[in-house]
């Protein structure tokens, strides 16, 4: 049985930059821009992880077509990380389950 293609009421179409809030995966926005646009033609130019904050940018639209083209320039990244504690996660949501004190020494090379 062939599939009936529904026609897209118009919208608008681009690059939507978005602050990703810490806890919602790059899908989750992506779902959300769905819902918000009123089309299932969104997409994300990269991933950040649940836990991270940034810049998500998103084509919508006719500008999906472009993402090939966009793709793959230079990125960074910045970040913090806390030495010696340990969580039952291994990651920052986690409960803390060790802690160290010791004090950080420079590394030698042999």
């Amino acid at each position: 049985m062939a599939r009936r293609s529904r026609r897209e009421t118009p919208g608008p179409s681009g690059f939507l930059v978005v602050d990703k809030p810490s806890g919602m995966t790059s899908h989750d926005v992506v779902d959300a821009a769905r819902r918000w646009l009123g089309t299932r033609r969104v997409g994300h130019l990269g991933t950040l992880d649940p836990q991270a904050t940034g810049v998500l940018p998103l084509a919508v639209r006719d500008s999906t077509k472009l993402v090939p083209f966009v793709e793959g320039g230079p990125k960074s990244y910045r970040g913090a990380i806390h030495l010696g504690v340990q969580t039952d996660t291994l990651d920052g949501d986690g409960r803390e389950v060790a802690r160290s004190d010791a004090a950080l020494r420079p590394c030698s090379a042999p």
